[in-house]
């Protein structure tokens, strides 16, 4: 008997689990890319590395994206290259190589022989951050690393190295000390033995402020002997420096351009006529010196020296050498670029990464690409309402926030199903479950589905000093940077929200009037940790920083109990609804300990789970706590997690002990109250997991540079986790299903290069599971009666290919069967019978890529209860199966067993008159009058009745 998941994870590694899949739902809007490439001999392919959602390629300059990178073990990537001499050999940097509060590390060097096809880790694992690549443009195996190295703490694996060997090898060749990375580096096009770098001093503190701290350290370097010796430059350039970048001009290599940043005066552009000996700047307008920490990058094009690119919120372009720049591409609110690619043999080609994407232009910046095809969108946390279908809600990093419909109507998760929903980027959003389709996300915003306008209905007004939402800035209480604000309506109380800052608010307005319900929960000195270091000294506040209450977890079983955790370390619990508050923090737990988020039990006031992040103290194992008495004991509880950290951790709803954790590169699950965890990645793409969440049995997650994803019915993990034991031939029980109707759309279909996310299977999901192989797997399927309805075979032979077909196959969707093979296996039936045997299908105008069944199906079978069938090596399971009608249609049963009764009687009738050639005519007929009975949720008119009695006759005197 398998009684654990160790057991079946055995199963599972004897055999894969090509049936259960995570799926992409969106939002369908790109996400930061810090890097792109090209190749200049194929001007339409290009490549784009999003910051936590990996590396994506195009052949068709952007109409359409393809991820290359999902197989391997990180998502975070901050560099590209591809050899100049060799297009098929691209370089991979991992970890974003920005300095931001939201950013997440990788584990080294990547390289690829077959153009992204396939992967090697070559090593740098512990620099952690990789900003920048440069290929030698005769010698594809020759290159230079810019490592930046750890963002939180010091390290050795920081500066430039160089390869000779594609990789395999490296020798660092510029290095300061262990507080000092490599931001940049460049090779002269026209002499690789000339190269320059930049070096960056800067770490981000524990604490959340508005920049790096920086000391001294930084600076512009050259190299004439291929990287064995450099000389810093200096001349024309300030003497203390930040974040740098520099472009050689292609056509002019001793015109070299740089854009600098100094904490004294800002960024300015700098140009150089002599191969860098002397720098003049050339201009420090304010729209180019904002944002030099962050944003700004240079490119000059490949055939002018005095054309220059430099971005920054907008993309600007000058064409006399820097002295004047004109915007090229922009929006108010700032798209906020990161870097430029022009092609060199044909400058017209260019691709800029963004905050919102990768958008290119193929005629010189006159028109773009879109990025709303990009599904790279950072999401913070996730939450799930009540409609039907449910609607996932959460902020987007960089454009605002998101609700996307966890079920399309056209057979896809399309454009047309999801919009944003009025908050900024960095919070939570909740539905409203007194008005379905509303939320209130941010800090706080009201969003009206109705109307679709947004209200700002904060409880802290602008300027209050008493209150800071993220961190103490210029003044307290205006945010200074990133990070979510926690907010909660009370489970057992609809019409109560809270939202925290360093204090906890409560309404019960919509927000129109608050009360403070809790004192300054925050730590009054939490102090400077050691691993910020020398940095320390550029603190302007000189380490007076304060945290905020980040997460907030109302009981699900005690009106009055909530739990809160700040980010500065601390937790805390109220039983009676915030008058008494009492600090319940784990031993161990140090100031700016991250307490990532809470989730209360749903089976008593006593349990809790907790995650904590020590990722900003430079700490990257997990943590998780679990307290049964209310916080007065506590148990970390971490076996089985990888090691890296966990942003989430939550219970089953319905299932006692079984916990899912999202962490810092997948998802993890326990089925035994978190003694021991296992992966749940599956075919999940690796990033950064923000937030999950359980609703209506799946589980949905949040991912920071991938968007929203969901796993269907984890009906199975609950049987599991609950001690059911699992024999030989094991079919777990189905969940309730909804009869609702795979695609609705009755117009031409969507393109496939048009961007769409997946539905849930249609119909029953069926999840079994086999200890061995076995001869064959029947899974048949029975009405009330007894009656067999569909029955399905591992041996069934595939149907043959469609006749005379005259669209594209690839609307089809993939043949399927049981599989016999050991492990465990998902099947979907689609709730109706055998399709009727005709002399030619076809394909319906309701397609969807890859996924459209063939026409006529079999009749579609009413609401009600069925009985499931498994039959594997010699042995028989039953279990019976409720399909419940899709909620929205309001439809009497009466109606839809007449609706399945003519359906049925058509179909009948095809069978009868199967290959009789005289029967042509009223094969069509018959084909077009199911149609119509079948193709909607509604009782058939009594002109289709009537078709179909006089169909009926005729085929009864004819045949």
């Amino acid at each position: 008997m398998l009684r654990t998941i160790a057991a079946l994870l055995t199963l599972l590694a004897i055999a894969p689990l090509p049936d259960l899949h995570w799926r992409f739902i969106g939002p369908l809007r790109g996400g930061r890319t810090a890097s792109v490439a090209g190749v200049p001999s194929e001007p339409d392919v290009f490549y784009i590395a999003s910051v936590n959602g990996g590396i994506w390629r195009t052949d068709d300059a952007g109409r359409t994206w393809t991820p290359v990178f999902d197989r391997q073990d990180t998502g975070s990537i901050g560099a590209l290259a591809v050899a100049p001499s060799d297009p098929s050999v691209v370089y991979a940097g991992s970890g974003e190589g920005l300095q931001r509060p939201d950013l997440a590390v990788g584990d080294g060097f990547y390289a690829s022989r077959d153009a992204g096809r396939t992967w090697r880790h070559l090593g740098l694992r512990d620099g952690r951050q990789i900003a920048a690549i440069a290929v030698d443009p005769h010698d594809p195996n020759r290159l230079f690393v810019a490592v930046l190295g750890h963002p939180y703490a010091a390290n050795t694996t920081r500066g430039i190295y160089r390869s000779t060997d594609g990789g395999v090898m490296f020798q660092r060749v510029l290095y300061e000390n262990e507080n000092v990375g490599a931001y940049d580096v460049a090779i002269d096009p026209s002499n690789s033995s000339v190269v320059y770098a930049t070096l960056w001093a800067a770490r981000q503190p524990p604490w959340e402020v508005a920049k790096s701290f920086e000391i001294v350290g930084s600076g512009i370097f050259k190299s004439t002997d291929g990287g064995a010796t450099w000389q810093r430059l200096r001349d024309g350039i300030p003497a203390r420096i930040s974040r740098s970048e520099i472009a050689v001009a292609p056509s002019d290599s001793n015109v070299v351009y740089a854009y600098i940043n100094t904490e004294a005066k800002g960024a300015g552009i700098y140009r150089s006529g002599d191969g860098g000996a002397h720098f003049v700047e050339r201009n420090d307008v304010p729209e180019l010196a904002q944002r030099g920490d962050d944003l700004a990058s240079i490119a000059v094009d490949p055939m002018d020296p005095n054309t220059v690119y430099v971005t920054n919120t907008s993309t600007y372009r000058s064409r006399d050498g820097g002295r004047t720049f004109v915007a090229i591409k922009g929006a108010p609110g700032g798209d906020d670029y990161h870097t430029i690619w022009i092609n060199p043999v044909l400058p017209s080609h260019i691709i800029v990464g963004s905050d919102q994407g990768a958008t290119i232009s193929v005629n010189g910046g006159r028109t773009w690409s879109s990025w709303y095809n990009q599904p790279t969108a950072e999401m913070y946390h996730v939450s799930a309402d009540n409609r039907f279908p449910y609607w996932v809600c959460g902020a987007q990093q960089e454009s605002g926030s998101a609700c996307v419909a966890s079920r399309g109507n056209w057979g896809e998760v399309t454009e047309r199903d999801w919009h944003p929903v009025g908050a900024d980027e960095y919070g939570y959003v909740v539905g409203d479950p007194l008005h379905p389709g509303n939320t209130f996300g941010g800090r706080v915003e009201s969003y009206n589905a109705q109307t679709d306008q947004t209200q700002e209905v904060s409880p802290i007004p602008p300027g209050a000093l008493r209150y800071h939402i993220d961190r103490p800035g210029p003044e307290v209480g205006t945010p200074s940077s990133i990070g979510p604000r926690a907010l909660a309506f009370d489970p057992l109380d609809a019409h109560r929200l809270f939202f925290a800052a360093n204090v906890v608010f409560e309404t019960e307005s919509g927000g129109q009037s608050w009360e403070r319900i809790s004192p300054d929960l925050t730590r009054v000195h939490p102090g400077v940790p050691k691993i910020v270091g020398p940095f320390e000294r550029d603190d302007p506040e000189h380490g007076s920083h304060r945290g905020v209450v980040y997460t907030l977890a109302p009981s699900y079983v005690h009106e009055g109990t909530i739990w809160a955790g700040t980010d500065d370390g601390y937790v805390w619990i109220t039983r009676d609804g915030g008058k008494d508050w009492h600090n319940i923090t784990p031993p161990g737990v140090t100031a700016w300990s991250k307490i990532a988020q809470i989730d209360a039990s749903r089976f008593d006031d006593d349990t809790a789970y907790v995650a904590v992040n020590r990722f900003r103290l430079d700490d990257l194992r997990p943590y998780v706590y679990r307290t049964h008495d209310g916080g007065a004991h506590w148990r970390l509880i971490v076996n089985g997690l990888p090691r890296e950290p966990v942003n989430a951790v939550r219970e089953d709803p319905t299932e006692r002990g079984l916990l899912y954790a999202a962490t810092e590169n997948g998802v993890a699950v326990s089925f035994d109250d978190g003694n021991r965890w296992q992966s749940l990645q599956l075919d999940l793409p690796h990033s950064s997991v923000r937030d999950l969440v359980v609703h209506d049995g799946d589980l949905v997650i949040a991912t920071h540079g991938r968007g929203f994803w969901i796993l269907d019915d984890v009906e199975p993990l609950r049987e599991i986790a609950s001690g059911a034991a699992l024999g030989a031939v094991h079919l777990f029980q189905p969940a309730l299903t909804y009869r609702v109707q795979r695609d609705t759309n009755t117009d031409t279909p969507l393109p496939p290069e048009e961007p769409s996310g997946g539905n849930p299977p249609d119909g029953a999901i069926i999840d079994y599971a086999l200890a061995s192989p076995v001869a064959r797997v029947v899974i048949s399927i029975f009405d009330m009666q007894g009656n067999l309805v569909r029955r399905y075979a591992s041996d069934d032979p595939p149907p043959p290919p469609l006749r005379d077909l005259d669209k594209p196959a690839y609307w089809e969707a993939p043949f399927t069967r049981p599989a016999a093979d050991a492990g465990m296996h998902r099947f979907a039936w689609d709730l109706r019978e055998a399709p009727p045997r005709v002399a030619d299908y076809d394909l319906p105008i309701s397609a969807v890529y890859h996924a459209t069944p063939r026409v006529p199906q079999g009749a579609l079978l009413p609401p009600g209860r069925y009985f499931v069938r498994l039959q594997a090596g010699g042995r028989s399971v039953t279990r019976p199966l409720t399909v419940l009608m899709d909620p929205r249609v309001h439809v009497s049963l009466a109606a839809l067993r007449e609706q399945y009764e003519i359906a049925h009687g058509i179909c009948m009738l095809l069978d009868r008159i199967y290959r009789n050639p005289r029967a042509h005519r009223l094969g069509a007929a018959l084909q077009s009058l199911l149609h119509i009975v079948d193709g909607s949720d509604a009782p058939p008119t009594a002109q289709a009745i009537a078709a179909y009695e006089g169909l009926r006759a005729q085929i009864e005197r004819r045949f």
